[in-house]
């Protein structure tokens, strides 16, 4: 059964949020402050953590913040009162997955957490099955199976909305990809034309796993159109 962790310090939704995962079959802890909802993150390590952006002693920006600092690539969903552009963006800028904005139905949660998940579920490799896959370029090698990635000896780490839109970028090299196609194949709904949240998970990637991320040697911007992986011609 997957654990789903809300932090909600609104009570009437958190206990709605509970009621109803619960008869959608997930397990579910709740807290009602950022600096509970960080503790329990740790201790209990759920499948999913629904926060919320407005909480007393530690609001949902920084424990999402605090929670990527320990390495913990748990989805996390933002839920925000806020229709704000800024909030939603410096969201996903701090390690946040996705957001969804007040007011929402329990079904849309449930079927936003239920893609979440499925998108993230870990591959399961039968003895049977040929060689796991790996992306090799130069010193870049991405294990899609293990949700791996390394520079050289390296291992750089990853949320897994970032790990899907590198992988998604790999399974179609040297293909060019419109932010809207990327929208609906990573995030898979409409984001209504808020194709920011694209060039903030590009950003991220370059960050990672460019020499210069203002120079990108792997991910490129096709000016007017979208973004390009492609394998540099020197390796």
């Amino acid at each position: 059964m997957k654990k789903i962790l809300v932090v909600e310090d609104e009570l009437s939704i958190a206990t709605l949020l509970k009621y109803n995962l619960e008869q959608a079959g997930f397990a579910v802890e709740t807290a009602n402050d950022g600096q509970a909802g960080f503790d329990k993150a740790l201790a209990i390590e759920p499948d999913l953590i629904l926060l919320d952006l407005m909480l007393p002693k530690l609001d949902g920006m920084e424990m999402c913040k605090l929670l990527r600092q320990q390495k913990m690539n748990t989805p996390i969903i933002m839920l925000t009162a806020r229709d704000d552009e800024f909030d939603k963006v410096l969201g996903l800028e701090l390690g946040a997955d996705d957001y969804m904005t007040k007011p929402f139905s329990p079904r849309e949660v449930i079927a936003r957490v239920k893609a979440v998940l499925r998108r993230f579920a870990p591959t399961i490799i039968e003895p049977s099955e040929p060689k796991e896959r790996v992306y090799e370029f130069g010193e870049l090698k991405v294990y899609p199976e293990r949700f791996e990635v390394f520079m050289g000896d390296n291992a750089l780490e990853f949320t897994p909305k970032e790990f899907e839109l590198l992988l998604y970028l790999l399974e179609n090299k040297n293909r060019v990809l419109t932010r809207d196609q990327l929208l609906s194949a990573v995030w898979n709904y409409d984001f209504a034309g808020d194709t920011r949240i694209v060039d903030v998970h590009i950003s991220h990637l370059r960050d990672k796993i460019e020499e210069n991320s203002r120079k990108p040697m792997f991910i490129k911007t096709i000016r007017g159109l979208g973004y390009k992986f492609e394998e540099p011609r020197s390796l």
